[in-house]
C-alpha cells in the first residue's frame, strides 16, 4: 500500500507513520510525509498512491481546499484532525473516515481497514461524488446516479439525465465510500436499489435488470438471489 501523510506537527506525523507501520507491516510499499501541502500535491500529482492521511489545518491553510480537489482522484482519503466539527462536511464529500485528534492506534487501524470493508456507516452521509471535468472539479449529486460501470482503472457514472461522467476511482474504491443503497450487481456494475424497476430472467440462467431510466444492465448469477430477496416486495420479477 502506498500512503501519503500530510501533517505539519512533526511529532503527530511520526506517530501516524509508526501506527501505519504497526498496522500494515510489510504491506506498505511507500510511506511519505509532507509538512507543506504544496509539496504533497506535487508528489500526489506525479505518483499513484492508495491512501491520503490528511490534516485539515496546515500552517493556517484549510485542508478542505485540498480535499475537494483530491476526492476525485483514484485514492481514498482519511482525515486526521482536531476539527471534529467538520466531520459531517467531510463525509458528505466522500472521505473514507474522519479520525479525531487525539487518537489511538486502534482508531487509525479501524479507518485503514475500511479500505477493504466498504459501505461503512459513515458512507450514508455521502452526498456528492467529485469528478474532474475540463480542468475543474465538479460535484455530482449521488441521487442523480442511475448506475456505475467499471471502466478499467476508472468508473463510468451513468446519470439519470442520460449523461455519462468518468470518475478516477475504480469500482472497488468507489464502493468503499458509497452508501449501502448502492449494490454491486455484477463484477462490472453497481446500482442504487431504488433505481431498479424489474428483474429479468433469460434462458440459460442469465439475468438482467431494467432500471427506471430504461437502461438494461447485467445481473450476475451469484448476485441474483441476494438482489431478488432485497427487492421481493418492491418490484416485479419477470
Amino acid at each position: 500500500m502506498k500512503i501519503v501523510v500530510v501533517e505539519d506537527e512533526i511529532m503527530v506525523a511520526r506517530r501516524i507513520q509508526m501506527f501505519c507501520k504497526n498496522i500494515l507491516g510489510d504491506r506498505i510499499t511507500l510511506l511519505k510525509h509532507f509538512m507543506v501541502i504544496e509539496d504533497a500535491e506535487d508528489f500526489i500529482n506525479a505518483n499513484n498512491i492508495d491512501l491520503l492521511l490528511l490534516d485539515l489545518n496546515l500552517n493556517s491553510r484549510d485542508g478542505f481546499d485540498v480535499l475537494k480537489n483530491k476526492l476525485a482522484a483514484s485514492f481514498n482519503t482519511v482525515i486526521i484532525s482536531a476539527n471534529t466539527d467538520r466531520a459531517i462536511e467531510a463525509f458528505e464529500y466522500g472521505v473514507l473516515d474522519f479520525v479525531g485528534k487525539p487518537f489511538k492506534q486502534e482508531r487509525l487501524a479501524q479507518a485503514i481497514n475500511k479500505l477493504a470493508l466498504g459501505n461503512t456507516a459513515h458512507s450514508q452521509q455521502l452526498k456528492f461524488l467529485s469528478i474532474k471535468k475540463f480542468g475543474c472539479i465538479e460535484m455530482i449529486d449521488i441521487n442523480q446516479v442511475a448506475y456505475i460501470q467499471a471502466s478499467g482503472h476508472y468508473s463510468e457514472l451513468h446519470l439519470v439525465n442520460g449523461d455519462t461522467e468518468l470518475h478516477d476511482k475504480n469500482l472497488e474504491r468507489l464502493l468503499t465510500i458509497l452508501p449501502v443503497k448502492f449494490e454491486r450487481v455484477h463484477k462490472s456494475y453497481a446500482v442504487p436499489l431504488n433505481q431498479i424497476k424489474k428483474l429479468l430472467k433469460h434462458g440459460g440462467s442469465s439475468y438482467s435488470l431494467e432500471l427506471s431510466t430504461g437502461d438494461i444492465i447485467p445481473l450476475g448469477r451469484t448476485r441474483y438471489a441476494t438482489i431478488k430477496n432485497k427487492l421481493a416486495h418492491v418490484i416485479p420479477f419477470t
